[in-house]
């Protein structure tokens, strides 16, 4: 699946109730599951490695790029092109991010 293809999927599935939920209140949903993805790679570091806790490790990371894809579409950002813009584009950004 393309980026391109998984921001029209979120925004197709959800912008109705995100866009009346607005950035503001969208932005602190995607920082309340930045934050349980924190705390499943805290789990994964300390060596609690089971299936459940893998798949809960990638769930998290599927769940923070829905909700930042869900912030662009609010704020109408192509992240395809955000992306090309900052990272390909006359050769990308120099030093270390």
């Amino acid at each position: 699946m393309l980026l391109s293809e998984f921001q029209q999927l979120i925004r197709d599935r959800y912008f109705a109730t995100d866009s009346a939920r607005g950035a503001p209140a969208t932005f602190l949903w995607f920082a309340e599951e930045v934050g349980e993805l924190a705390h499943a790679i805290g789990k994964h570091q300390r060596g609690e490695r089971s299936t459940a806790d893998q798949t809960n490790l990638e769930e998290e990371f599927a769940d923070v790029l829905a909700w930042l894809t869900t912030l662009a579409n609010i704020l109408e950002i192509d992240l395809t092109r955000a992306v090309h813009k900052k990272y390909l584009d006359r050769g990308g950004p120099k030093g270390t991010k």
